[in-house]
């Protein structure tokens, strides 16, 4: 691949150039201010607070910035400050100890569908987001976003991270409000080290551990725009798999000994769960970079930070034995931490009893900023600022469903209902394990009664998925293909059952092919590229790329068989995730594209060799429309 090492000014299109901002990147560990245990110095900083109250009404004309951070498949056990002794996460607890700590806070069962709640305020389903790869993962286009919202408010937007919600435009993040994007738009990423990445839709180079440099350029940004409000969104991708952490995180989990483990000590790994804790370790030292950075420029006490995840730990490890993990609608798999700091306005110490959710988070940092929601759609999020700043006089008892792969269960202030209809109560058995269906048969048929409107409301579409890829928007002309959103036919596999940062291989024959339903958006001239690697004895196969007539041609004529990286990384085995290689693009010619839907074929024609290639994408530029 032709790639840029590190960020740089980036087009969407002709004329439309993006803000240039400089990234430095950091070697060595910051001074670190908030590193004590927070009920140690919570006295102090509840003076403090008092002492700022009037400072803060006078500069409450000032609209506040907003840094949110996302965890990927970090469980509500894994911070310290919920009493995991395993690990120690200083700088996140800080937000507890100087802001709010919600103590149940539920997202949904894994990645995709909880970045769509976080983004719109709305259960996912209602998005159109019913799976995590394959195209199920996009938001629909109708839907306004969280980056909508604060970019219509004058706010400089960017996110950096693991995006999972679309990596076409307009389902691509530039396109929901995001005006800086720095990350990866799959559900999963292989290499963790020096990745291949992107920067608003142009392929570059990652520089070191990933969370590290999505974290440099979150400074950088930040840095950019400190004379102007700004929302940061970072969605890192750890402790997701693969399981690759920095030595010097990892050094202090090789061989220690783990002293509190899960209820069901059987199923637990203890290699994965010191990876796990190092990465999470890893990820408090980088949340300590951003507030570190806040005080730097003065910025502290003008930003909120909002800390949480996006599902239960994707292992089983200790999680204060609730049932079930990532992947489940019971309470271990949608728990999860979150954690808010906003300096003068939300008392240090704040704990929130009261259930909240991933789709509170638009209303209610709308809300606290004093910007108007972008879109007209109902939200099933409300705000909780009241509870926040403790102004609630009455709050009444909710109703947060869970749902995943058409399993739905449903969480009151003191009951869940699982995805059976077997009913406990959470406030005398957090653990589920007994079932009081029988004993308190009302709360029981009015929760169920409750499942089965929402299920009647929300689920009835998610299954009809007949959204095809989008090609050639004028105002983002190139357009990634990747293996994970086409099929292979005949004898062409994927490097992995998992989709998401997969690539084509096995490809043998004249009668296998590869296609992507597609509907192109703007007729016209198109560089088509495909991402390839050949041994050099398989070289000379023709192919041919085509839609609805319009035919390239080209020739597999260098080789390019560059190794597989990844292994020498993981501290565990991946099992079914693939590894990845460089690919070498590999230009086919101009296609003419008329506007519309259908097939978009790669075949070869001749196969002189063992194979034809493996593919890991093939890329789509407009380079001339026609009227």
């Amino acid at each position: 691949m032709i790639l840029k090492r590190g960020v740089h000014s980036a087009t969407r299109g002709p004329g439309n150039p993006r803000p240039r901002y400089q990234v430095h990147h950091s070697t060595e560990r910051p001074a670190m201010n908030c590193v004590h245990r927070w009920k140690a110095v919570l006295p102090a900083a509840v003076a403090t607070w008092v002492a700022l109250g009037a400072a803060v009404v006078l500069a409450s004309n000032e609209r506040p910035n907003v840094v949110v951070v996302l965890a990927d498949d970090q469980g509500w056990g894994d911070l310290s400050v919920h009493g995991n002794v395993n690990l120690e996460t200083p700088n996140i607890d800080s937000l507890a100890r100087d802001g709010a700590i919600f103590d149940r806070f539920f997202v949904c069962s894994v990645c995709a569908p909880t970045r769509a709640e976080f983004l719109t305020g709305r259960y996912h389903p209602r998005g159109g987001v019913h799976g995590v790869s394959t195209g199920a993962e996009r938001l629909n286009l109708d839907e306004k976003t969280i980056g909508d919202t604060f970019k219509a408010a004058g706010y400089a937007t960017a996110a950096f991270g693991k995006w999972h919600n679309g990596t076409q435009h307009p389902y691509h993040p530039n396109a929901r409000g995001f005006d800086e994007y720095y990350g990866f738009c799959s559900g999963h990423w292989g290499q963790y080290f020096d990745p291949i990445l992107e920067h608003n839709g142009e392929l570059v180079r990652g520089k070191g551990f990933i969370i590290d440099d999505l974290t440099d350029h979150a400074l950088a940004f930040i840095d950019e725009n400190k004379s102007r409000p700004f929302f940061c969104y970072l969605p890192y991708n750890t402790p997701h798999s693969p399981f690759q952490v920095p030595d010097r995180f990892y050094a202090k989990f090789k061989d220690a000994p783990i002293k509190m483990r899960h209820r069901d000590v059987d199923k637990e790994d203890l290699a994965t769960t010191r990876c796990a804790l190092a990465m999470c370790e890893n990820i408090d030292w980088n949340v300590g970079r951003v507030l570190a950075k806040l005080d730097e420029l003065g910025l502290a006490d003008n930003t909120i930070v909002v800390y949480f995840s996006d599902n239960g730990p994707n292992s089983w490890r200790w999680n204060d034995g609730m049932k079930g993990r990532k992947g489940s609608t019971d309470e271990g798999g949608v728990r999860v931490p979150c954690l808010m700091r906003w300096p003068g306005h939300v008392r240090p110490g704040t704990k929130v009893p009261q259930i909240a959710g991933a789709i509170d988070l638009l209303p209610t940092l709308a809300d606290c900023a004093g910007v108007p929601i972008v879109g007209a759609k109902p939200l099933d999020g409300k705000s909780v600022k009241p509870l926040l700043l403790g102004t609630a006089d009455d709050w009444p008892d909710r109703m947060i469903f869970s749902h995943w792969r058409g399993r739905v269960s449903v969480r009151t202030q003191q009951h869940r209902l699982d995805q059976s209809g077997k009913l406990f109560d959470m406030t005398t058995d957090p653990g589920q394990d007994r079932d009081v269906s029988k004993k308190e048969p009302e709360p029981t048929a009015k929760l169920a009664a409750a499942v089965a409107r929402w299920r009647e409301e929300v689920l009835p579409n998610i299954a009809q998925d007949d959204r095809p890829f989008p090609v050639g928007h004028p105002e983002f002309p190139a357009t990634p293909l990747p293996a994970r959103d086409g099929v292979p036919f005949g004898n062409v596999q994927r490097s992995s059952r998992a989709p998401n940062c997969s690539y084509f291989t096995n490809w043998t024959s004249t009668e296998d092919k590869i296609t992507w339903d597609v509907e192109v958006a703007t007729s016209g001239d198109y560089e088509a590229v495909v991402y390839y690697t050949c041994p050099k004895d398989d070289v000379g196969s023709t192919v041919e790329l085509s839609f609805r007539g319009s035919r390239v041609q080209g020739k597999v004529a260098q080789a390019h068989d560059p190794p597989l990286v990844g292994a020498e990384f993981d501290r565990v085995d991946r099992g079914g995730e693939s590894y990845v290689k460089d690919f070498r693009p590999l230009r086919l010619g101009t296609l003419r594209l008329e506007k519309g839907r259908g097939e978009l074929a790669l075949r070869a024609l001749e196969v002189p060799g063992a194979q034809v290639m493996d593919v890991r994408a093939v890329m789509l530029t407009l380079v001339k429309r026609i009227p």
